[in-house]
């Protein structure tokens, strides 16, 4: 009876968080637990910490770990990019230093030895296109291009200039502030891929997911 409790219990507390998580800021659950948990996972715990660390050590440690926040969060950096390709490599060796001994086997083909290098190798491409392709950059010599391209419908999408660029913005781009460029058809910055996915990366990164 003990493990059918331990396992209510983990629902409930995992069903708490991911409501607190997605739900926290919803106006219904204004005022309510649901989001001081939210305020407490999503700000609260790393503001505790900053306050401790500052008044532990001092307001030049509380410095330096805003600086490491401000380099990893808001400036492009290869730091997920690095782990990605650590975690893939090291995985696959171990992989291939623990179940290479088995194949071929009796329900298995050797050709698996050669088709799952091939998985991985293509990931690994598809990742690398996504991180070093050109994401749809609008500036002056294209965005006379752009503006034909995407059209206003002045419905969702009116004339704008780029306050950071200075160039008029065509439908759906959008400036990132981390990579400080307008991109086309502006998805979202992926810090796992260091880049923007935008218009001309668009179909590497859905390969990528779906591969």
């Amino acid at each position: 009876m003990g493990v059918e409790w331990l396992l209510v219990c983990h629902g409930l507390v995992t069903a708490v968080v991911v409501v607190s998580f997605l739900c926290g800021r919803w106006p219904i659950f204004e005022g309510t637990f649901i989001q001081r948990i939210h305020y407490f996972l999503t700000f609260g715990a790393y503001d505790y910490f900053l306050r401790f660390v500052g008044a532990v050590f001092g307001s030049k440690c509380t410095d330096a770990i805003l600086s490491v926040e401000y380099f990893c969060c808001d400036r492009p950096n290869p730091l997920l990019q690095i782990i990605y390709i650590v975690i893939i490599g090291v995985t696959y060796y171990f992989i291939t230093k623990s179940c290479f001994a088995y194949i071929p086997g009796y329900y298995i083909s050797g050709i698996h030895r050669y088709t799952s290098f091939l998985a991985v190798a293509v990931g690994i491409l598809l990742f690398l296109l996504t991180s070093f392709s050109d994401p749809g950059t609008v500036n002056t010599q294209n965005v006379s291009q752009y503006l034909s391209a995407y059209p206003y419908d002045n419905i969702i999408y009116s004339e704008k200039e780029c306050s950071t660029c200075k160039i008029q913005k065509p439908a759906r781009s959008k400036h990132c502030s981390i990579c400080d460029r307008c991109v086309a058809r502006f998805d979202h910055h992926c810090g796992w891929m260091n880049n923007c996915i935008g218009e001309k990366n668009t179909r590497y990164f859905l390969a990528f997911l779906l591969w």
